[in-house]
């Protein structure tokens, strides 16, 4: 599962550097922000944990996260990788994104604030890490879309404010130590509301 997790990453590096020719800028980021999950448990997992509540595990988690792209006045693309951990009564998941992201920017004023929207395609490694239970990950598709705001501070640097919606069919099984399988958890989707900063070389 790392080395597919690497095949993208070298797969998305190459696409975004055949866009770089169409785009002005290169431009680096941090981004911080919340992440809710929605996720969809099998009825032996209700059944066997009495309906555990594993949408509050990872339920406004803090989430970093670092980007690399091309801009200019009109659009953007670029990849981003995040990685969010958090626990509740005992149950533990981790979640890591790997996107690759396009979005049109829109210019209010005097071409220092933009809107943007835009969509997003990835990949999801979602792990299982509870207390109690085996080790267990895969790795899912990611689809989703954009939208904020971006305020020009000077000519290097931006900031920006956003919500993401991503769909995704990421899933893993959940076993006693040395047992048999107890069920299995999809993650059906994942939000993030974030605030950003870039600099635009």
């Amino acid at each position: 599962m790392n080395r597919t997790l690497t095949t993208l990453a070298l797969g998305t590096s190459l696409a975004f550097t055949s866009l770089a020719s169409v785009a002005n800028d290169t431009f680096v980021g941090l981004t911080w922000g919340q992440t809710d999950n929605n996720i969809q448990k099998s009825s032996a997992l209700n059944k066997n944990l009495d309906n555990p509540n594993l949408d509050k595990v990872i339920d406004g988690t803090g989430t970093w996260g670092v980007r690399v792209g091309q801009q200019n006045n009109q659009r953007r693309y670029y990849a981003t990788y995040e990685n969010i951990s958090d626990s509740d009564n005992g149950a533990k998941l981790r979640q890591q994104n790997l996107l690759g992201s396009y979005d049109v920017l829109v210019p209010l004023g005097q071409n220092a604030t933009y809107l943007y929207g835009g969509a997003t395609l990835g990949l999801i490694k979602l792990e299982q890490e509870s207390s109690g239970a085996s080790r267990d990950s895969d790795i899912g598709y990611a689809a989703g879309l954009q939208a904020g705001i971006l305020q020009k501070v000077d000519q290097h640097f931006s900031m920006e404010a956003g919500y993401r919606y991503l769909r995704s069919n990421a899933s893993t099984e959940i076993s006693a130590h040395g047992g048999s399988k107890l069920g299995s958890l999809d993650l059906h989707s994942s939000s993030q509301a974030f605030i950003g900063v870039n600099y635009q070389f």
